[in-house]
């Protein structure tokens, strides 16, 4: 059985317990939503205390402020009321081990999945590779308390998100599973 077949039999056994939701979309019952990465280690739910329906959970790779990001946070609250926000970032992540160029050397050599050692990353691909990751900022990680300080403030000063809305800012510890405040963030992403 593949991965497909897998999701496919897991939602069969979701979808029997489901029960009847016909109801239209609710706002989030906590008022709250959280931007924070990709990164399959880490459980919003779990880490904040949610039940479906809490918060908004919204995911990229470095949970970065990237302008995707910031348009589902106005969505947060402009339509379904979200009242306050978190930027949480985490350690090991995978957005701290290159930097732009890097991933723009590995895509103009191949658009096949490249492998890290303790050397870096490297490319073995045999497909060709493209130039247009050379348009794109990939919002990587150097240092956790500049970059998420840095998304709270590109947040914050944001044209289209009120001052009334605080933006807190956490770095998630992968191996201890605590939330640790980066006080800067906070302190810039108080509301006024």
């Amino acid at each position: 059985m593949g991965i497909l077949d897998d999701v496919l039999s897991a939602n069969d056994r979701h979808a029997a317990g489901f029960g009847d939701r016909t109801s239209p979309a609710h706002p989030p019952t906590a008022g709250f939503a959280i931007l924070t990465c990709m990164d399959a280690r880490l459980d919003p739910v779990k880490y904040a205390g949610l039940s479906e329906g809490d918060a908004h959970v919204i995911r990229n790779a470095g949970g970065r402020a990237s302008d995707d990001a910031i348009r589902s946070l106005v969505i947060s609250y402009k339509l379904l009321g979200t009242k306050e926000w978190f930027v949480i970032h985490h350690t090991d992540c995978g957005m701290e081990t290159f930097d732009d160029a890097t991933m723009r050397r590995l895509l103009n050599s191949s658009l096949d999945t490249s492998h890290a050692d303790e050397n870096g990353w490297h490319d073995h691909g045999a497909s060709p590779g493209s130039a247009e990751g050379d348009y794109i900022d990939w919002l990587t990680i150097d240092d956790h308390t500049r970059t998420v300080t840095s998304d709270v403030k590109r947040i914050r000063e944001h044209p289209l998100v009120p001052a009334r809305i605080p933006i807190y800012g956490f770095v998630y510890d992968v191996k201890t599973g605590r939330l640790n405040e980066v006080p800067e963030a906070t302190a810039v992403g108080k509301a006024g």
